[in-house]
């Protein structure tokens, strides 16, 4: 059996991909001044099927990348994916955010707004339709998004649910009569 020693703890830590979507500065305003701080919104996904979002303030901006990034891993959840898009269609909430995501053929791509393109590309989905409703926040776009993807059902877990088949939740449960 062979041993590569070349393997690295941050090799296995590069499993899941990184995307920021947003580094905001925030000020707050005190009796003794203004304290400037930084607000990091990152995206963590392995494009099979896992993806979360994160958060993180910090003083200095790589701080808070890095506690966003650690705040995404605790959060993520798993997405079935099926052919390369979602198996229904479903919508998504945070606060005065609303998300639709919709399936979609192969090779239309994925027709979103970038906070809800990260979310999606991570979590693997290569073709999907997307309306956002209300607030266009970043923050809380990704959330929806996250929140609708959270919400997904695969086609075996309704045909568990319902006591059927795979093939019966596609066709239909007719009654023998």
């Amino acid at each position: 059996m062979a041993f590569n020693k070349n393997v690295k703890a941050t090799d296995v830590a590069q499993e899941f991909e990184e995307k920021i979507i947003e580094i905001r500065r925030v000020t707050k305003v005190t009796t003794g001044g203004k304290t400037i701080s930084f607000r990091v919104v990152a995206v963590v996904g392995n494009k099979n099927g896992k993806v979360g979002v994160g958060i993180g303030n910090a003083r200095e901006v790589p701080q808070a990348i890095r506690k966003s990034i650690d705040n995404a891993k605790k959060a993520m959840v798993t997405v079935p994916v099926k052919n390369g898009t979602i198996p229904h269609e479903i919508r998504g909430r945070q606060d005065s955010s609303k998300i639709m995501l919709m399936p979609a053929a192969p090779g239309t791509g994925i027709i979103a707004s970038a906070p809800v393109r990260a979310v999606v590309e991570l979590a693997g989905v290569t073709n999907i339709l997307t309306k956002s409703l209300g607030s266009t926040t970043v923050l809380n776009l990704a959330q929806a998004t996250l929140n609708g993807l959270e919400a997904l059902k695969s086609p075996e877990k309704y045909a568990e649910l319902r006591d059927i088949s795979v093939k019966q939740v596609f066709k239909g449960a007719h009654r023998e009569g």
